[in-house]
């Protein structure tokens, strides 16, 4: 899997990162992060869920 971020989307709310920590961060300038593009099966659970729970939608997730 691999996480896509539509930036045009993305408002920086940091729902993803207090979800699943070790592959988003929030920077002190408001931008996105993505710390692990392609995460391993074992964060699916919560890559998934960040993708739920933005508010924006602005996360997505494509099959290798």
């Amino acid at each position: 899997m691999k996480i896509v971020i539509d930036y045009d989307l993305c408002e920086a709310n940091a729902v993803c990162m207090d979800v699943c920590p070790e592959c988003f961060r929030v920077e002190e300038d408001d931008t996105l992060t993505v710390l692990v593009e392609k995460p391993g099966e074992e964060l699916r659970g919560k890559v998934e869920e960040a993708v739920r729970l933005c508010p924006r939608q602005a996360i997505a997730l494509e099959e290798d």
